[in-house]
This record gives C-alpha cells, sequence and structure tokens, in this order.
C-alpha cells in the first residue's frame, strides 16, 4: 500500500533534484530516501526516477505520478488543519530569520512554538535578507523572517512588522540633539551589512554633493552594530525598536532628526508546496507575536 512518506519523499526529490536534498529536508538519511523510493517504485510497479550524475529527475511515469501525489499530500495537509492536532505538528522546521527580529521578539516566537506545537522542532540561521531569499529560493530553508515582500514564481508572503530607523549614539559621542544631516556626516555611521536595503538608503541620504565624504560602516551583525555604538565608535542607523532598553536605561540615545529614513518591513516567505501545513501554522504564531 503506498504510503504517505513515500509519496512525500518522491514529491521533494523531484522538487530539489537529489537524494541528498530530500533527505536534509525530510531531516533523515539518503539511504531511508533511497528505501523509501524504491518501496514506493515497487508499490506502484514502475520506475519512477532517473538517477543521473548531478542530478534526479522524473521518468514517463513519475511525471504522471507528481500532480496526484501533490494533490494527495496537500489533501492530507487540509484534514490536519481542519482537526487542528497540535500532536500531529511534527518534524524540523528550518528557519531563516533577519538580526533585527532575533533582537526583537524572536525568543517570545519560539517560547509559543514550543508551546502550541511541542513534537515541532526549528532550525534557527541568522542572515542577512539578500542570502536568506537566495537560500529560500535554492530551498535550503522552509520559512524566512526577513525584508520583503518578495517576488518570484510559488513564493508566499506574510506581512509581520514594520519598524522606523533612526539615528542612535552614545551621550559619550555628544552628538548634537536634535542635528541636521550636516552635524550627523561628521560623526562615523555604523548600519547593516552591504547590499542591503538599510546600507543603500543610508549611503544615498549622504551622497550630496554639499557633504563631506562620509565614514560609513557595515556589519551583518545587528550585534556588533549596537556594540559599537555603545562603545562611542559611532551612530548607529538601526530600528530604534531593536535597542529600546538601552534608550530606556540611557546607555544610548535617539537623535531626533527631521531626516527621513524609510522604514523596514519584515514579511515571512516561502514556497508553496504539498507540505506548507505546518509553515502556514508557524507564520500564524510569527503574526500573531510580531504584532503585540
Amino acid at each position: 500500500m503506498v504510503d504517505f512518506k513515500g509519496l512525500e519523499t518522491f514529491v521533494w526529490v523531484v522538487a530539489l533534484g537529489s537524494f541528498r536534498g530530500a533527505a536534509q529536508k525530510l531531516n533523515t538519511t539518503q539511504p531511508a530516501v533511497s528505501h523509501r523510493i524504491n518501496n514506493l517504485e515497487e508499490e506502484i510497479g514502475a520506475k519512477l526516477l532517473i538517477r543521473e550524475t548531478r542530478s534526479v529527475t522524473p521518468t514517463p511515469r513519475g511525471r504522471q505520478l507528481l500532480p496526484y501525489a501533490e494533490r494527495i499530500l496537500t489533501m492530507r495537509a487540509e484534514m490536519l488543519s481542519v482537526l487542528r492536532d497540535a500532536a500531529a505538528i511534527r518534524g524540523v522546521l528550518r528557519l531563516g530569520v533577519a538580526e533585527t527580529i532575533v533582537q526583537t521578539w524572536l525568543p517570545h516566537f519560539i517560547k509559543e512554538v514550543n508551546r502550541c506545537y511541542p513534537n515541532l522542532s526549528v532550525e534557527i540561521d541568522v542572515d542577512i535578507s539578500p542570502s536568506l531569499r537566495t537560500r529560500l529560493l535554492a530551498q535550503e530553508i522552509d520559512i524566512a523572517f526577513m525584508l520583503g515582500p518578495l517576488t518570484a514564481p510559488r513564493l508566499n508572503n506574510r506581512l509581520l512588522c514594520e519598524y522606523q530607523v533612526g539615528f542612535i549614539a552614545s551621550p559619550s559621542l555628544r552628538v548634537p540633539n536634535p542635528a541636521t544631516l550636516e552635524d550627523l556626516s561628521s560623526f562615523p555611521l555604523i548600519t547593516f551589512a552591504r547590499k542591503t536595503q538599510p546600507y543603500e538608503a543610508v549611503k544615498s541620504l549622504f551622497n550630496r554633493p554639499d557633504l563631506p565624504p562620509i565614514k560609513l560602516h557595515a556589519s551583518a551583525s545587528m550585534a556588533t552594530v549596537v556594540h559599537l555604538a555603545l562603545e562611542g565608535i559611532g551612530i548607529a542607523v538601526i530600528p530604534y525598536e531593536s535597542v529600546a532598553s538601552e534608550i530606556a536605561d540611557g546607555e544610548l540615545e535617539l537623535i531626533r532628526t527631521d531626516i527621513a529614513i524609510p522604514q523596514l518591513t519584515f514579511c515571512a516567505c516561502w514556497l508553496q508546496s504539498p507540505d506548507t501545513y505546518a509553515v502556514e501554522l508557524v507564520v500564524d504564531i510569527a503574526a500573531r507575536i510580531a504584532a503585540r
């Protein structure tokens, strides 16, 4: 009898083009994937996959089976959704997350996931949004909390939160407050990594002929940016929500200015597939936590 695991494994081998990728996605071993595919081929009575040196592709019978397998898995996900059995949500969810989220509400999110779905494990990778996009489209992660929304085939987006970006400095730096753009340009600036939306926004803002060249430090680590600001190395240009406690304690201050910096919009992004049931439940939790 054809089982769900065999069909699920077949779908992911085709989607990822490799037994290794499917094994990583399903949190199992390549021999286990091979065993499931062999059992499925015996049940169907036909060869379903062509194993080549660099990739795996479906045979004509495999291509015929694929839409049925996807439909069965989708119906299974819908059934579980109706029953809402938390114990049935299990396995490993690979989450990519921007560090701004880590510094704000990620711990509360993980606690709520653990409470609602105790059999679901979350693997967390922290990276900049351009890298998360690449990894998501390569299906190396299941879901990303990142700057968005993104546009790509089969890609879903859900708005999570928006943060205002401000100029943050240690009182020891003695930045005029309020400050003009010219005032700020005389201090080193520290912000997100190159090729990110905030970095480009800051670079563009100070790229004016009436201003001197600025010293702009970049880091992929929000913790590093905050630490440098605390040490008085320069002015951090980051979401001030991420350093709310440091501002409240007087370790850092928000520099008042009329300068408008584009706010950062964070979305949950994931690829549509037959087994996105757990992903969508987790996204619901993230949206709820982020809105608090």
